[in-house]
């Protein structure tokens, strides 16, 4: 299993809600994991671009990376 880096705010944000039940910044720490998982899948397609053994799968992921990050097809090559 991989490790994931959070900032230390997040973190003692999380203690606070898992440990101390204080809920108060549940939606900050709610976007704050949501952004962390998208740059995780970015990440996780920019590596198939990378590393794909094909050309068409390389073509398929690097689309897909264009896809996720919101380029427009207009300014791809």
């Amino acid at each position: 299993m991989k490790n994931v880096q959070i900032s230390q705010e997040l973190f003692i944000r999380l203690v606070r809600l898992l440990v101390f039940e204080f809920d108060e910044d549940t939606d900050l720490i709610k976007k704050e994991l949501e952004d962390k998982m998208e740059k995780l899948v970015r990440h996780e397609i920019y590596s198939k671009f990378k590393t794909a053994p094909t050309e068409e799968e390389k073509e398929k992921a690097r689309q897909d990376y264009l896809d996720m990050v919101g380029m427009h097809r207009d300014f791809r090559w």
